[in-house]
């Protein structure tokens, strides 16, 4: 077993007002997403993607994850509870955020602002997918660093005592997530972009690996404890993922019909 580093959350305090670990991952995340996707356009000419509306662009997308990553969580994972206070809902600093719901926002932002812009979705859907795994990768570890969302009873060598996790030593799978969603992930769609001829496949690619590898880990993640398993052995978080696999086949087939573009 090995010792889990205790990491206070907070980071430094002033009064009232603290900063956390985890809002600092965000702020990373969004910050290496903005430079790998301005790295790519330098890359390649796009027509009316100019500086200010790249800025644009990644101010309603943080904007629409947030908003989506809250809400998601509010009615996929704990609806009851926030239907009796509802107030609760923008209490966000007490965490609650849902990747599913988070990526639902940036869907729609981005068809919206694509069509204001005219610019074609799914070439701006693949830059981005392509810069999405570092910012998961460093969201999984400020859940890390929480002591959150944290891993099933284990007795491998590796397995942890987490804070709110009790005695018993359990998997880090926020390590797991942050290895398969964040390092494997960005490797594979990094070397296929420029590779795959038609728009729209990258993402596809994006939402079946990730769906794959968030479903399989489930398996070794603890379940959230005010839903448990929701059908069988399989969790909220397996059901929405299946969705995602299903979804990024449906892309590709169609995407794969496509004229080159």
């Amino acid at each position: 077993m090995i010792p889990y580093p205790r990491i206070s959350p907070t980071i430094v305090r002033v009064g009232p007002f603290a900063v956390r670990w985890y809002g600092v991952m965000y702020i990373l995340g969004f910050v290496t997403s903005y430079l790998l996707f301005q790295y790519q356009v330098r890359k390649k000419e796009i027509k009316g993607l100019t500086a200010q509306v790249v800025e644009n662009l990644y101010f309603w997308l943080i904007l629409s994850l947030v908003i989506g990553a809250r809400v998601g969580y509010v009615v996929f994972y704990n609806l009851p509870y926030y239907i009796h206070n509802p107030l609760r809902v923008f209490a966000v600093w007490q965490g609650g955020m849902s990747f599913h719901g988070g990526l639902a926002g940036l869907v729609i932002c981005g068809v919206l602002f694509c069509r204001r812009y005219r610019l074609d979705f799914w070439e701006m859907a693949d830059l981005i997918a392509a810069t999405a795994p570092p910012a998961l990768g460093f969201g999984r570890l400020g859940n890390f660093i929480n002591g959150e969302l944290f891993g099933r009873p284990s007795n491998l060598p590796w397995a942890m005592v987490f804070p709110q996790g009790g005695d018993i030593p359990r998997h880090p799978s926020q390590l797991y997530e942050f290895l398969l969603e964040g390092v494997v992930l960005f490797i594979v769609l990094w070397n296929l972009k420029g590779r795959l001829k038609k728009s729209g496949m990258l993402l596809a690619v994006f939402l079946i690996l990730y769906g794959v590898f968030r479903f399989s880990l489930e398996f070794l993640r603890q379940p959230d404890p005010q839903l448990g398993f929701i059908i069988g052995p399989f969790t909220m978080g397996q059901i929405l993922s299946s969705a995602m696999i299903l979804a990024g086949a449906a892309l590709a087939l169609w995407r794969g019909k496509k004229k080159s573009s």
